[in-house]
């Protein structure tokens, strides 16, 4: 487990215009190759986060995900990011993880949200995906998945001398300002209660709904610090996550041999 390069794009994303979306994000990490491990997208940043957008989900053969694995094999790196999607009869809002090698990783989001009707028109998903990338195991999540600390739950495997579900959760989202507090506070929060590294990853900018977005995007280290902070401005940076510190924290403090047992249903 080496360390980890992790590139945020915190982005304006274009209203319902997909392939204008393509095209501005694809300007944004073009020159990433070489330099990042991760690129993390925000959530339906396709399209911004309208419940509308669903008329015009893709399917996993849709130009969305030969873009994203194209960029992923073009930079070398991973690429994840949410984009609404299709499959039967239904549509989910998932999170595709593609790797230069081809491979291609998807969760579609479980926590849908009810304030804005969102689970009206879409469907639930209901597995947790781990995905394993450069030696880290990684927890993709979606935005409203944040508020929720059992299904987040890094859980540990005693009979495996207390070795984590994951090393780093990342959560893609379309978070807006008015509740921006509790964006913050709620990364650091499960940085610190899962004893991994958190990425958050927000837009910024004012979307078809009128809704305000502050950005904020951040990653936070175990101790709940922030390694890397985001103003409300379009903005991509890369942190580099310490893999020695993240295993020298878990031997000093193993919290996660003390957790609670349980299971979700």
């Amino acid at each position: 487990m080496d360390n980890l390069r992790v590139s945020l794009v915190q982005g304006e994303t274009l209203w319902h215009d997909p392939a204008g979306n393509r095209e501005y994000y694809g300007g944004l990490i073009s020159s990433l190759r070489g330099l990042t491990d991760l690129v993390v997208l925000p959530e339906t940043f396709t399209s911004g986060f309208s419940n509308d957008a669903i008329d015009d989900a893709e399917s996993m053969d849709g130009e969305s995900v030969v873009w994203m694995r194209e960029h992923a094999r073009a930079l070398d790196a991973a690429v994840t990011g949410s984009v609404q999607i299709r499959d039967g009869d239904k549509v989910f809002n998932r999170m595709l993880f593609a790797t230069p090698d081809g491979g291609l990783h998807s969760y579609d989001k479980r926590h849908l949200f009810r304030y804005a009707g969102e689970h009206k028109r879409y469907a639930p998903g209901r597995d947790r995906l781990t995905v394993e990338w450069k030696g880290w195991r990684i927890c993709p999540m979606v935005c409203y998945d944040l508020r929720f600390p059992v299904f987040s739950r890094n859980r540990f495997d005693v009979e495996r001398k207390g070795a984590p579900d994951y090393d780093l959760a990342l959560y893609v989202a379309n978070w807006p300002a008015a509740r921006a507090h509790a964006w913050k506070t709620l990364l650091r929060a499960r940085a610190i209660e899962n004893l991994c590294f958190v990425a958050g990853v927000n837009r910024v900018g004012i979307d078809g709904n009128d809704l305000t977005y502050s950005g904020d995007s951040a990653v936070i280290d175990y101790l709940g610090d922030a390694l890397s902070e985001c103003t409300d401005q379009e903005l991509v940076t890369t942190t580099t996550l310490l893999a020695a510190g993240l295993h020298a924290h878990r031997e000093h403090f193993p919290a996660m041999l003390d957790a609670d047992r349980f299971e979700l249903s």
